[in-house]
């Protein structure tokens, strides 16, 4: 018998954790190779992790909704032959310590080690964040220090940048380090007023209560931290894209029948992005503190709508590099996965720039919220048959034309309106001289 460590996989350069959803396996059961035995999910997208051998699970080493780094082993999967090269062969049956032992090592624990495990929670008036009571429990900072924190964020909320700043000032010693004297300046001192409490939610006989789901949740943080870091502002411009219409109506059944492949209006529109972004690199960037990062590569996220309201963003990279075809093929294969759920965590990773298509509900138009860390985000509204004015040598005339709005949020800290109102102007441009006669 040999043993296996079935361990985290690398799931993208920039994903370092995931989340332990669910086992789908349990002890004793048998397993075949590339068999499915825990779901994992990240920030935004669920996976299964497989076994790379046939063996039986004799050991789990983390529970559900544990916190996995990738490369840490998972569980221990027993083999009748031997494990894989470059996997550790080993008998993992834990030592247990005697009971007189463990006394040993407790007793001598202090009081002020006890009040740095203790758990961090939001059962008061303040809510805190999970990234920032993962801060303070990792660096003992008890829950009677956390309330006294001055919050910056939303009703007075402690923010990452709240509670590292409260770090440094105690590192450099502008606060006090010790519990006792933490206690006495909590009792001179009033505790910071909340500007604004959160207003209570009564509940009737009749009404539903329903758990936001774990999705839900991830995205709700990331758009109200999004709404707390950037200075949303807003250009609108109206687009003609009749000559767009009529060439897709001409040639989306040849492309269908030759590619295998529907002819939507997205990479249309992905390209005009991505050829602006090369006029307008400085779009094209991210803000680290007091640093602007200006990208090399232009990644495009795609917002797509899942089965349950949900959306996801996934991210077709290098996009200035595809031409139609090939970005026809990335933008329907990254929805088409993101409806079945098989996307990989790396494809919603490295996001530059991001087109959300609020047309698709019928809307107009709309004010999407940056998808940080990024600076800015297009929106795209529903393509509408209306009269419009049309300049001809001959004079003005009315006719039918097929226009959309096109509506760009970015980030007013480093995109003024100058750059905001020409980047949108100049996608336009691209999409209103779009040539009839392209062949495909």
């Amino acid at each position: 018998m040999a043993k296996f460590e079935l361990k985290l996989p690398k799931m993208g350069e920039s994903v370092a954790e995931a989340t332990l959803t669910n086992w789908l396996k349990e002890i004793g059961d048998t397993i075949e190779a590339d068999e499915a035995v825990l779901e994992i999910a990240t920030d935004k997208v669920d996976s299964e992790v497989p076994s790379e051998v046939t063996g039986v699970l004799v050991e789990k080493l983390f529970n559900v909704d544990d916190i996995v780094q990738v490369g840490q082993t998972i569980a221990i999967i027993e083999t009748e032959g031997e494990v894989p090269s470059g996997t550790d062969k080993q008998n993992f049956a834990p030592e247990t310590p005697a009971a007189d032992v463990i006394a040993e090592v407790e007793a001598p624990i202090s009081q002020k080690e006890e009040s740095k495990s203790a758990a961090i929670s939001s059962d008061s008036d303040r809510f805190y964040s999970p990234l920032v009571k993962n801060i303070a429990s990792k660096e003992g900072i008890s829950q009677q220090e956390l309330d006294a924190i001055s919050g910056t964020g939303n009703e007075g909320r402690v923010t990452k940048k709240d509670i590292l700043s409260y770090l440094e000032n105690r590192t450099s010693g502008k606060e006090t380090k010790s519990a006792a004297t933490e206690t006495q300046l909590t009792k001179s001192a009033p505790a910071p007023q909340i500007s604004k409490a959160p207003v209570p939610v009564s509940v009737n006989g009749g009404d539903e209560v329903i758990e936001m789901t774990r999705m839900g949740k991830l995205i709700a943080h990331h758009m109200v931290e999004s709404t707390q870091t950037s200075a949303h502002v807003q250009s609108f411009i109206e687009v003609d894209v009749t000559n767009i219409w009529n060439w897709r109506n001409k040639v989306k059944n040849d492309f269908a029948k030759r590619e295998g492949e529907n002819l939507t209006f997205t990479p249309i529109f992905m390209e005009a992005v991505a050829k602006a972004i090369k006029d307008f690199p400085m779009i094209n960037i991210a803000v680290d503190g007091d640093k602007i990062i200006k990208r090399k590569n232009i990644n495009l996220g795609m917002a797509a709508a899942l089965a349950d309201g949900n959306l996801i963003v996934p991210v077709i990279k290098n996009a200035d590099q595809l031409n139609l075809i090939g970005m026809s093929k990335a933008v329907n294969d990254l929805a088409n996965r993101a409806r079945t759920g098989k996307l990989k965590p790396d494809d919603t990773q490295g996001g530059t720039y991001t087109v959300t298509n609020v047309g698709t509900f019928g809307s107009i138009m709309g004010t999407p919220i940056i998808n940080q860390p990024q600076v800015a985000i297009l929106a795209l509204g529903a393509i509408r048959k209306v009269p419009a004015v049309i300049e001809t040598p001959e004079g003005d005339f009315i006719g039918i034309r097929f226009k959309m709005f096109l509506s760009h949020s970015y980030d007013h800290r480093v995109v003024n309106g100058a750059l905001g109102g020409q980047f949108v102007k100049r996608v336009a441009d691209y999409l209103e001289a779009f040539d009839v006669n392209r062949e495909i």
